[in-house]
């Protein structure tokens, strides 16, 4: 298929004449810029790859914006050249991971793990501020299962099912045919629907006043060694996974001895904030020596909460998180 002008890589744009060109560019681009994000997200798996994709894929943009004939709308464009930046940086990164998709569940509580550096792991998301903003599909257990996916199995299912493209315009975006976006629609639903999730979107994507008051509970609960505390909340067929450890937990029982042997019999003392990520309850941990020293950041741990019970704990073990979720490093 003929190159387009958007598949060319970025350069640095020729100096405009008009200065007012770019400020029109920018003012266009900026309230579509959170769901480019997400997408990118949602294509990557990764909120740091997401950043650096939209940028890339904003600098094709403005290079290009003075060829943008207005034959489909800003919007349009602009996902096909995201989507095309991403499906290259996935070719030149790979897939991210969760440690449940790597392995069988471990058969004891690996105090000693050692991290796996060798693994692009996947990573959480922060919600944007503004609710309306929020409509963008990013659990964490969808954006898991899109990674299962082929780069074009993904492109398409996020396109159509997510962004309400047609097959055309996704066939356009993709540089192929409408015969091949329905065969990877197909194929990536069928992935999708296998774990028992949707494409669509959820009627409150934000985490309920529920959901937040077991997270608080959750939290509460490791913070003060309560293991009873801690079990009430578990549904029976529960997991526990904390990448970078590849090692993760399943089963009410296996989590509860984990959760004793680790951070209620091995962490001194906890502090806890409620917060919220990929649209799901989550607590970030931070970890002292006693009660009145510094604690540090240990995790950002969302949860997957359903019938009121946490079906699946999610803890990222990465302090560099802290700041994308507008949270200190130090407590």
């Amino acid at each position: 298929m003929a190159q387009n002008f958007f598949d060319a890589p970025a350069a640095e744009p020729a100096v405009r004449d008009a200065e007012s060109d770019r400020e029109r560019f920018d003012r266009a681009v900026s309230p579509l810029r959170p769901g480019l994000h997400a997408h990118c997200y949602r294509m990557l798996g990764s909120v740091h790859d997401a950043d650096d994709a939209l940028q890339e894929a904003l600098l094709r943009a403005w290079a290009a914006y003075d060829r943008f004939e207005g034959r489909s709308s800003l919007r349009t464009w602009l996902y096909t050249v995201a989507t095309r930046t991403c499906l290259d940086a996935a070719k030149a990164r790979g897939k991210r991971a969760l440690p449940i998709d790597l392995g069988p569940a471990s058969t004891e509580p690996a105090a000693e793990a050692v991290p796996n550096t060798e693994i692009a792991w996947l990573t959480p998301y922060p919600d944007p501020a503004e609710s309306a903003q929020r409509a963008e599909q990013v659990e964490l257990a969808f954006v898991a299962a899109l990674q299962l996916l082929s780069g074009n199995e993904r492109a398409a299912l996020l396109l159509v099912d997510v962004l309400g493209f047609s097959a055309s315009d996704a066939s356009s975006a993709m540089g192929t045919t409408p015969t091949s976006i329905h065969s990877a629609l197909a194929r990536g639903r069928r992935t999708v629907a296998a774990r028992h999730l949707s494409p669509g979107h959820r009627a409150d994507p934000r985490p309920s006043p529920s959901e937040l008051a077991l997270a608080h509970r959750f939290a509460e609960a490791l913070a003060t060694s309560d293991l009873q505390a801690f079990v009430d909340l578990l549904a029976p067929d529960v997991t526990w996974q904390m990448p970078p450890l590849a090692e993760w937990h399943a089963g009410a029982d296996a989590v509860a001895a984990f959760a004793h042997a680790v951070p209620m019999t091995l962490c001194p003392s906890w502090r806890t904030r409620v917060v919220s990520a990929n649209g799901q309850a989550a607590v970030a941990f931070y970890v002292g020596e006693h009660r009145d020293a510094p604690h540090h950041a240990w995790s950002l741990t969302v949860l997957d909460i359903t019938d009121n019970t946490i079906s699946s704990i999610s803890s990222f073990l990465d302090p560099t998180l802290f700041p994308r979720f507008a949270l200190p490093e130090v407590e």
